[in-house]
């Protein structure tokens, strides 16, 4: 139990972290409203870091520190993303393809909510994000920084993630991206 609010802990701290800037930026409103777009339609890979921060009780399956690998491909004019993460550690990776809605909330921000299937590699061994494959769910934001980069950040659940346990994982991932449409 005592976990499991060190977990909402965690993410609650990240997500102040990651939303508390957008806010902030947005500035002082002017006389004459200027229109802006909001969200961001940027296709775009990145890389950055992951780290686990769920233990499934058992013997190699705590939380771990590793990296991600991101993409995006924005799906014509809907809504909605194909994306790909792989988290990975020092003994093995999770692929992870999923699907994903995605909001604008500010100027080139989005915030996004997704699902989708994580492969571990090696079963047994671990990575951020558990060490079996399972369903994932993935909630996140990225924002254009600059011409072509982006800056992203996602929390990512895998369901049932680890082996002998019905515990699931949580890993908290972050990185930079380059936009290439």
């Amino acid at each position: 139990m005592q976990r499991f609010f060190k977990s909402i802990l965690a993410l609650s701290t990240l997500s102040s972290l990651i939303i508390a800037p957008i806010f902030l930026s947005i500035g002082a409103a002017s006389a004459q409203p200027i229109p802006t777009k909001k969200g961001t339609d940027a296709s775009y890979v990145g890389a950055g870091i992951a780290a686990g921060v769920t233990n499934g009780g058992q013997s190699n399956d705590s939380a771990t520190l590793g990296g991600n690998v991101a993409g995006r491909v924005k799906l014509g004019s809907t809504p909605f993303s194909a994306r790909g993460q792989i988290n990975f550690s020092d003994k093995t990776s999770a692929i992870i393809p999923y699907v994903s809605a995605d909001v604008g909330i500010a100027k080139n921000t989005n915030a996004f909510v997704g699902v989708g299937y994580q492969f571990v590699e090696s079963d047994g061994k671990r990575t951020p994000s558990g060490n079996k494959d399972a369903v994932a769910v993935v909630a996140g934001v990225e924002s254009e920084v600059g011409k072509n980069f982006l800056v992203y950040g996602n929390t990512t659940l895998g369901i049932n993630a680890y082996e002998n346990s019905s515990a699931s994982a949580v890993s908290l991932n972050g990185g930079i991206g380059y936009r290439f449409k």
